[in-house]
């Protein structure tokens, strides 16, 4: 028997923000089984009760008020979180600025089957500033983590995924405006890039870019500022970066892009992919 594990990634932008937006509205018409929610800025408590009693929710806020934060959040009808594999941090040498960055967990779904997800943010770094060696920094925190889990997936444990804002992208692709930005700006340099190219070389499947194929786009985020979202002048920074066989699993993917901007509840688009589960 076949079921389907449908998991989001999302960049809420402030979850309060996001549930006064439309948050409410988009969970109720795409009716994911889990959400991995960056920049939650707020405590597990507020996050819980804001998703509502439907949600079990995990939350890892920043140690700064105010930043970052991540969750995973497994509707009750579809999912359960295994608290007890639960993992927050990357490394116990982490500073403030590199907390709520982190979250996993083994979810079990309710149509069979389990696997290992993680809810990233990365930093979004600022090129020749200090931000951009914190972000520099833990770029290959992540990559330690992820070849132990790829391990552990490979010796028998749960398949992984990945999902997160990791504040790169990949290519020439992934980005209207690739020249202008490319080696000008943070999220466009070939330093940060090298490692989401070496994560693939070494087995992660980016699952979005798999089923797109080599095209355009297609974005996730666009800028609040000018006409970024009207021009469709974004980037695909939002990722679900998996382990070989829950990467073939994959079905199908789609980016809730809002129809105008008006009606959007963050600067990210939900991206979602359903994954088949034997």
């Amino acid at each position: 028997m076949t079921s389907t594990a449908s998991i989001t990634t999302v960049n809420l932008n402030g979850i309060r923000a996001a549930a006064k937006k439309g948050l409410y509205e988009w969970l109720e018409r795409e009716a994911p089984a889990v959400v991995l929610m960056q920049e939650v800025r707020a405590p597990e408590d507020v996050a819980a009760e804001l998703m509502g009693e439907d949600w079990d929710v995990i939350t890892v806020p920043c140690r700064i008020k105010g930043r970052a934060g991540v969750a995973i959040a497994a509707h009750k009808e579809r999912a359960t979180i295994d608290r007890d594999s639960l993992r927050t941090i990357l490394d116990e040498e982490e500073s403030d600025a590199d907390s709520g960055r982190w979250v996993e967990a083994n979810v079990h779904f309710v149509g069979g089957g389990v696997i290992r997800v993680i809810s990233a943010y990365f930093h979004s770094g600022e090129k020749d500033t200090p931000k951009q060696e914190a972000k520099m920094a833990h770029l290959p925190r992540i990559g330690a983590r992820l070849a132990q889990l790829q391990a552990e997936a490979a010796a028998g444990g749960p398949q992984v995924v990945v999902g997160g804002d990791y504040n790169v992208v990949r290519s020439e692709k992934d980005i209207k405006n690739w020249k202008p930005n490319h080696n000008k700006r943070s999220g466009v340099l070939d330093e940060e890039i090298v490692f989401l190219d070496r994560w693939v070389s070494e087995g992660w499947h980016d699952v979005m870019r798999d089923l797109a194929g080599d095209v355009q786009g297609p974005y996730t985020w666009w800028s609040w500022r000018g006409q970024a979202f009207d021009n469709n002048a974004g980037w695909r920074i939002d990722y679900h970066y998996a382990t070989p066989a829950l990467a073939a699993a994959a079905q199908a993917f789609r980016i809730d892009r809002p129809d105008s901007y008006d009606q959007r509840f963050s600067d990210h688009a939900p991206l979602t992919i359903d994954y088949a589960l034997s």
